[in-house]
């Protein structure tokens, strides 16, 4: 079975090398990389870091690593981030390093929404070799054998660089966000390979909500521990991929229990690689927040990848002036404890 897995992932592997970028199950946790508008969108200082295991249980797997930081300015309404990726394939090598530098500007439109703008630019570089793929047309179903010549075989992913623009919109009061973003807009050119010579990066768009409850103020629920019930929403599209991942999560006190759900749709024969992902945060008065999720993978060859580990940390605090630290109020609640 484990050989059929492997099979069905390299085929994949040889789409995603050309089209779809990599992700966290904890989008929520790395507001930098899901939309520029988010940079500053705490109002406060932001430092955090992400990192997943994905399909341990395999002969290979992935890597993903995710450090970032932002700052709001009151005087300009604006916020400024810097993010830097990391994402590595242990069987064929993959790495790709990205360093990007955001701005975001807040406009206010009423006492409790404003509208975020923001854009981004990434600098990265990819590597690979690619001895180790197998392509569709060495595999004989027939015989249960691999051919060892291929039409398409690519034996060097030679390093290369290129500059990456990113632009973001977001709506956001203290209970509702809606935004919407695309990456890669100037579809950025590779050199993929000695073989095949150039392709296109293309552009990623994607589209955000989420909505943010406080209970627990009255009756039974009447003391000072905080409460909030939050449903969000991430679908993005790149190429032919395209991919929903929703989360609910709820906070008592200092403590985050989280649902979420991811399916992933494709034209080709690859469908349905959806996975159910539980989560459990601490949320600290300090500013520190921490979380560690799990995806099952709902696939008929999910149970044999043991599916994926992630772990998120955040610290946040109110830099500048200490006269101006009654500001930390005006802060989003929506982005006040999510990771």
């Amino acid at each position: 079975m484990k050989k059929v897995i492997l099979l069905l992932l390299s085929l994949l592997l040889a789409q995603s090398l050309r089209s779809q970028d990599f992700h966290f199950s904890q989008f929520f946790a790395g507001p930098l990389n899901l939309n520029p508008a988010l940079t500053g969108s705490s109002e406060l200082t932001r430092v955090g870091v992400n990192y997943r295991k994905q399909w341990p249980g395999l002969d290979f797997d992935f890597n993903g690593y995710s450090a970032y930081m932002d700052h709001y300015s009151f005087d300009l309404q604006s916020g400024i981030g810097l993010v830097a990726n990391s994402y590595n394939e242990q069987n064929m090598s993959l790495n790709t390093t990205e360093l990007g530098l955001l701005y975001s500007y807040n406009l206010k439109v009423s006492d409790y929404g404003s509208v975020r703008m923001g854009t981004q630019v990434t600098y990265a570089t990819r590597s690979g070799n690619l001895e180790n793929l197998i392509y569709g047309d060495q595999i004989d179903i027939f015989s249960r054998s691999i051919n060892p010549n291929s039409i398409d075989y690519l034996d060097q992913l030679e390093q290369f660089g290129y500059f990456d623009l990113g632009f973001g919109l977001m709506y956001a009061n203290p209970d509702f966000w809606f935004g919407m973003s695309a990456y890669h807009v100037n579809n950025p050119k590779m050199m993929n390979t000695t073989y095949i010579g150039y392709e296109f990066l293309p552009i990623k768009y994607g589209v955000q909500a989420g909505w943010q409850r406080e209970f627990g103020s009255s009756g039974y629920w009447s003391n000072n521990q905080e409460r909030y019930l939050s449903i969000m929403a991430n679908y993005k599209k790149q190429g032919v991929f395209s991919q929903l991942d929703l989360s609910t999560q709820t906070k008592y006190d200092s403590f985050i229990f989280g649902l979420g759900f991811r399916g992933l749709m494709s034209t080709s024969e690859l469908k349905n690689y959806d996975s159910v992902i539980g989560l459990l945060g601490i949320s600290l008065e300090n500013g520190v927040v921490l979380g560690y999720s799990y995806d099952w993978m709902i696939s008929q060859v999910g149970a044999n990848t043991k599916g994926s580990h992630e772990f998120s940390l955040r610290y946040q605090f109110l830099a500048g002036d200490q006269k101006r630290r009654g500001q930390r109020d005006r802060a989003l609640k929506c982005f006040d404890y999510k990771f």
